[in-house]
């Protein structure tokens, strides 16, 4: 089964760095949509924690008065979470979902409902162990991946098994359940170009950086490089 390259060491060997250093920015843009939002919340859990950066870099960012669990099933990853280990921050090699009962006041699903075979019942497990989920979406459908027939890249590198677009993504959310209150369009594509450098990457952001200026919404749907950040109660 594909969920068993996580479990199995396979993911580990194929991204050895669990994509980490990408953490700080991901957190800078779930912190931003917390304050946009006015969130009340004194707990965040991360489900698919991964090695923990992410959480890790919002205990630096939030509040102090706010605790963090991250929940992992890969052992390869949870042994690089627990390393980061605090007061305020724990994780436990468990699958949320069918551990206990606890509920958190803001769910963190990042880049994680696309490995999941069963993703619609997995959005609707989540529902009930949060007030407020923030999900962060892979948008792997766009002109260029269907004309270069490259969706499957992301399946071979790291696990898709689910390709969404901007309107796919939300209405999945919804038909789970969950009531949109915020969304906004992240541009990793150009903003990690540093931390995931190739000509082929700084090529590409060209015309990515200059569609921007005028629609991002345009540049994700013809050049990718963007993913979805969503709130839902």
């Amino acid at each position: 089964m594909q969920s068993s390259i996580y479990t199995n060491g396979e993911y580990l060997r194929r991204n050895p760095t669990w994509d980490e250093e990408d953490s700080p920015w991901k957190a800078e843009q779930i912190s931003r949509m917390i304050n946009r939002n006015n969130l009340s919340y004194r707990s965040v859990c991360e489900v698919g924690c991964g090695a923990g950066g992410i959480l890790q870099q919002l205990s630096l960012l939030l509040p102090k008065d706010v605790v963090f669990d991250g929940y992992e099933i890969s052992p390869q990853a949870y042994e690089m979470a627990k390393l980061k280990e605090e007061e305020r921050l724990r994780f436990h090699l468990e699958d949320l979902l069918t551990a206990g009962t606890e509920r958190y006041d803001i769910l963190l699903v990042i880049d994680v409902f696309e490995h999941v075979p069963d993703y619609i019942g997995f959005i609707q497990a989540c529902g009930l162990r949060a007030k407020y989920k923030i999900y962060h979406i892979p948008l792997d459908v766009h002109v260029s991946s269907v004309l270069r027939a490259s969706l499957t890249n992301a399946r071979d590198s790291v696990g898709h098994l689910h390709y969404f677009t901007p309107e796919t993504a939300l209405a999945t959310l919804k038909d789970s359940g969950q009531k949109i209150l915020d969304v906004c369009y992240t541009d990793g594509g150009i903003a990690l170009q540093k931390m995931h450098p190739s000509t082929k990457r700084m090529l590409a952001n060209i015309p990515r950086r200059i569609l921007s200026k005028f629609s991002v919404p345009l540049a994700a749907k013809l050049l990718g490089g963007y993913s979805l950040l969503v709130l839902t109660k």
